[in-house]
C-alpha cells in the first residue's frame, strides 16, 4: 500500500470535516472494497476516514410504515433483526445471503450502495422497495440514486447516514449466486406495495448495474403469481456477458429468479 493517514471520527460532521481537509480522501465503511483496491495499488488515498465506529450511523428503527437502517449497520444485524424479519422478511433474507459470515459481520448497507457494484444485493432491494437514501446533506429517492456502473448520485464528500424502506404488502428476493464469491449472477427483488403497485428490480444482470423490470412489473400487477411470468421474454440487450454466463443466460435467469421471488413472497 501507499502511505495514508487513518482517521477514526466520532461523528458525521467530524468525518465530513476530515474529508474536506484531505487532498484525496476516502471514506471507509466495512472495507471490503477500499482495502482490496488499496492493496492492489489501484487507489492511494491521502486520508482514510473510518465511518464504522460512528454511533449515530449504526442501528435499526421500525415504525408502522417503514424500516430505517442506518448506514454503518452490518449485514449480520439486518439479517438477524427481529423488526426487519417482521416488517420486511425479504430484506432480512437478502442480507443473510451476502458473502460469508466474515463479510456479513463487517460489511455495511451504506458501503454496499455507495459502491454500487453491479452484482451487489442491496441495490435491488433499495430500488424495488422504493427506499429513500438519506445523507448528511439531503434525501435521495431510490430511482434517482443509482446512476450506472459503480456510480451514484452522491456528491464528493457526501455521507450516507441511513436508508428508509417503506413496508410493503408483500416482497420476495431470489438470487442465483456465484458459488465462490456469493455475488449475484442474477438476483431479483419483487414488491407489491400496500397501494397495490408492483415494483421489481434485478441485480447482477445489467451492464449498467441495478435495473427496473417493467415487463415483469406489468405482468405481476395484473396477476400476482409466478405463473403470470411464464410467457414473459426478457431482452438480452444491455445485459452482462462473461465467463460465468452469457447475456441470454442472464435474461432467462431474470425471469426464473422473478418467479421464485414471487413464490417466496406468497
Amino acid at each position: 500500500m501507499y502511505e495514508t493517514t487513518y482517521h477514526r471520527p466520532s461523528s458525521v460532521d467530524e468525518a465530513a470535516a476530515m474529508f474536506a481537509k484531505g487532498s484525496e480522501s476516502k471514506y471507509l465503511a466495512g472495507g471490503h472494497t477500499l482495502i482490496p483496491v488499496m492493496k492492489q495499488r489501484l487507489a492511494s488515498p491521502s486520508d482514510v476516514i473510518d465511518l464504522g465506529r460512528i454511533k449515530e450511523l449504526i442501528g435499526i428503527e421500525a415504525t408502522g410504515d417503514s424500516v430505517t437502517i442506518k448506514a454503518a449497520t452490518p449485514h449480520y444485524d439486518v439479517a438477524s433483526s427481529g423488526p426487519v424479519k417482521s416488517a420486511i422478511p425479504a430484506l432480512a433474507y437478502l442480507a443473510s445471503l451476502i458473502g460469508d459470515p466474515q463479510v456479513r459481520y463487517r460489511g455495511t448497507l451504506g458501503g454496499s450502495i455507495a459502491n454500487n457494484d453491479p452484482s451487489a444485493d442491496y441495490p435491488a432491494a433499495v430500488v424495488a422497495l422504493g427506499a429513500t437514501v438519506k445523507t448528511n446533506k439531503r434525501s435521495i429517492a431510490a430511482d434517482d440514486f443509482f446512476k450506472g456502473l459503480f456510480s451514484t448520485a452522491l456528491a464528493d464528500g457526501e455521507i450516507i447516514t441511513q436508508v428508509s424502506f417503506p413496508i410493503p404488502a408483500k416482497a420476495g428476493y431470489s438470487k442465483f449466486a456465484h458459488p465462490a464469491s456469493r455475488f449475484a449472477l442474477t438476483g431479483v427483488f419483487v414488491v407489491k406495495t400496500k397501494a397495490g403497485d408492483v415494483r421489481a428490480a434485478a441485480t447482477g444482470a445489467s451492464q449498467s448495474g441495478v435495473m427496473r423490470l417493467p415487463a415483469i412489473e406489468a405482468a405481476l400487477k395484473a396477476n400476482w403469481s409466478a405463473g403470470a411470468l411464464h410467457n414473459i421474454r426478457i431482452s438480452a440487450d444491455g445485459l452482462m456477458s462473461d465467463i460465468h454466463g452469457s447475456s441470454d443466460y442472464r435474461a432467462n435467469l431474470i425471469k426464473v429468479m422473478a418467479q421464485r421471488a414471487v413464490t417466496a413472497a406468497g
